[in-house]
């Protein structure tokens, strides 16, 4: 097998895959996201929260947001050996809780891909750092 053949489809459709839980998961809809997720899936969270289900980023979000959605500027697609690394890197865009809007957020989701499947979900963003100073903490 060549490397063309190793990585052109399969790690393209799991960047698909990607999408699609991401999408799911901003309108939100977390059982529809959850569909594209194996059983077991760990998704650790900012601050190294974990849950077992896209419900519970949903349920941390709402605390923090009046709403959020994600810019999707590129997808970067790691294929290894029986799964496909994925990295969304873009910025968030929304409303705080008390109606401020704001955009150009930072983040990056990191997802581990396996059989059309995710089975893992790391999340960075700037989220804290825009918090502190929005509170008067720029160290």
């Amino acid at each position: 097998m060549t490397v063309a053949e190793k990585t052109d489809s399969k790690p393209a459709s799991d960047a698909k895959i990607v999408e699609a839980y991401l999408v799911a998961s901003m309108i939100p809809d977390p059982d529809a996201a959850a569909v594209y997720m194996a059983p077991g899936t760990v998704i650790t969270f900012t601050g190294g929260r974990e849950f077992d289900h896209p419900r519970g980023p949903t349920g941390f979000n709402a605390k923090r947001y009046s709403w959020v959605k994600k810019k999707m500027d590129r997808f970067d697609v790691c294929p290894g050996d029986g799964e496909t690394v994925v990295y969304s890197i873009g910025t968030l865009y929304g409303e705080w809780k008390d109606g401020t809007p704001f955009e150009g957020n930072r983040y990056v989701d990191r997802f581990v891909v396996r059989n059309g499947k995710i089975v893992k979900m790391d999340v960075w963003n700037d989220s804290a750092e825009r918090i502190l100073i929005r509170h008067g903490i720029d160290a």
